[in-house]
């Protein structure tokens, strides 16, 4: 999972750097493996500066008055195709044909077929194991097909239709043409959200404009008119007028459902679903399901979230069984979020740097911990023997999502089946596994319908990671094989550092 983001400044003079910097920062929830920006300044000339670790880290004061213009691309990553390696940081770029800048959020699944397509026919050089560079130079082999001196939004169209028919899996997709302008794009099952707005210049006549993977950078930036870029549409943002088209249309668009599980941040709206109202509904309906497992059993004295993603849920479903909620871990903000850490024991380790349990709320209680979800058990496991550490008598745990069985290969770190801790297990033995009392797990149904009841138009979503249905209809067990032994833990940890990246300047 990455967070991307593209600005075009209507006022020529102004420096988009500041604000796709300020995007990066909104968006850092999306991954804390890299970041890298690219702008474009006067004649078209680009600058870059990417590099692994948090946007704190990457951007200095120096390197951000080095990157000139009114338009560019941002990015920050999670790896979950490739290597975390420093060459892969996005946005990656090619020279020919126009000089083409592009940020990727996805996963594709016929990279294999497109590396070799682009190998032996296009007789393009890939440079590194990242499936957005294939994405890139398929986007960049259609527009050279056009051989014009120039380019119009139709032979961008058409470069983009071709990528459609060539391009299978997820992706939301930012880029840039140098001294043309931004483009925003969409997968046609709308897997991975994007979203676009304007705001009136502030500095002169006409509107900026911009893309991002969630709304709440618009929000934060003063953008207006925010709309989701639509399943299979391709927007084109030029110096001079807006282009939009919408080049493939699918009978049901299906976007990722764990996007508001787990991924985007509350106070967003994806595909016309507030995040926030849609966890809280999932709370009503896990209370539900609690009251039905325990039933006259029920002895719970109180309810606490696993910060932070779980409040909503576990707030609300506090209120439905009459119980209080209480705060029973504090959180240290300077760590990152565990799941997306890289390394199964990097991220059991971190569990217990970044989270502390407060005595005064456990001590002689039978607690229900509330979470979003259960994926690999790492975090799971530690909380709950933190909670039995600082005295709780009962460890009930609540999983505002339904148990994760199958890999995702979607752009989603859950590659190996062997890693999810649900994968062939009963929820008795779940719980056993990772030592509470009681697990209760959301009912896919009900998650469904807690998302739904905002966007009834929505009549499907990606929920692979549940039920194993890949929306997309070309995952095989050989695929999933082959990426369980390119992906999973143990594969990450064998692959080698690689030297110096080679591309544009990397201003330092």
């Amino acid at each position: 999972m990455c967070g991307i983001s593209a600005l075009l400044l209507a006022d020529s003079s102004q420096a988009a750097v500041s604000e796709l910097l300020e995007s990066l920062g909104l968006l850092q929830h999306r991954g804390q493996d890299a970041a890298g920006i690219v702008t474009c300044g006067h004649k078209g000339r680009l600058f870059q500066c990417k590099g692994n670790g948090m946007v704190r880290d990457v951007f200095t004061p120096q390197r951000l008055m080095a990157l000139a213009g009114n338009m560019g691309v941002a990015h920050v990553r999670y790896p979950t195709a490739g290597t975390p390696a420093d060459s892969e940081a996005q946005p990656f770029y090619v020279n020919s044909p126009y000089g083409i800048v592009m940020a990727h959020n996805g996963n594709l699944t016929n990279d294999s077929e497109l590396r070799h397509f682009l190998d032996y026919d296009a007789h393009r050089h890939i440079n590194t194991d990242s499936d957005s560079e294939l994405l890139l130079n398929i986007f960049a082999n259609n527009l050279q097909k056009t051989g014009k001196f120039r380019i119009n939004e139709q032979d961008i169209f058409s470069a983009a239709a071709g990528l459609y028919g060539e391009c299978r899996g997820a992706y939301a997709v930012a880029a840039m043409l140098a001294g043309f302008g931004i483009i925003g794009f969409r997968d046609p099952h709308g897997i991975r959200p994007l979203v676009f707005g304007r705001r009136k210049s502030s500095t002169g006549a006409g509107y900026d404009y911009m893309f991002a993977s969630e709304s709440v950078v618009l929000d934060a930036l003063d953008f207006t008119d925010i709309e989701d870029v639509q399943a299979g549409e391709v927007v084109i943002v030029s110096k001079t007028a807006v282009a939009r088209r919408r080049l493939v249309v699918e009978e049901r668009i299906t976007p990722c459902i764990f996007e508001h599980v787990y991924f985007a941040r509350p106070d967003s709206t994806i595909d016309g679903i507030p995040v926030y109202n849609a966890r809280l509904d999932m709370g009503v309906k896990l209370a539900r399901k609690v009251r039905q497992a325990l039933g006259d059993a029920m002895d719970i004295d109180v309810v606490i979230p696993v910060p932070d993603t779980s409040r909503a849920a576990a707030l609300q479903l506090s209120h439905e069984l009459g119980l209080p909620y209480r705060e029973g871990f504090n959180k240290n903000r300077y760590v990152g979020r565990t799941f997306i850490m890289p390394g199964q024991e990097m991220r059991r380790k971190n569990v217990r740097r970044k989270l502390n349990a407060m005595p005064t709320e456990f001590k002689g209680l039978n607690v229900l911990l509330v979470d979003d979800s259960i994926v690999r058990g790492t975090t799971s496991q530690e909380i709950i023997q933190m909670a039995r550490d600082v005295g709780a008598r009962k460890v009930y745990f609540a999983s505002a999502a339904p148990a994760i069985r199958f890999p995702n290969v979607y752009g989603i770190d859950m590659p190996s089946i062997e890693e999810l801790v649900a994968a062939g297990r009963s929820d008795d033995e779940v719980a056993g596994a990772i030592g509470a009392d009681m697990v209760f797990f959301q009912d896919l149904d009900d998650l469904i319908a807690s998302c739904r009841a905002f966007n009834p138009r929505i009549a499907a979503f990606d929920t692979s990671v549940f039920d194993g249905k890949y929306v997309t209809g070309d995952v095989t067990p050989e695929y999933l094989h082959k990426l369980e032994m390119r992906r999973s833990d143990a594969a990450k940890q064998k692959q080698p550092a690689d030297g110096e990246t080679i591309g544009l300047h990397n201003y330092k």
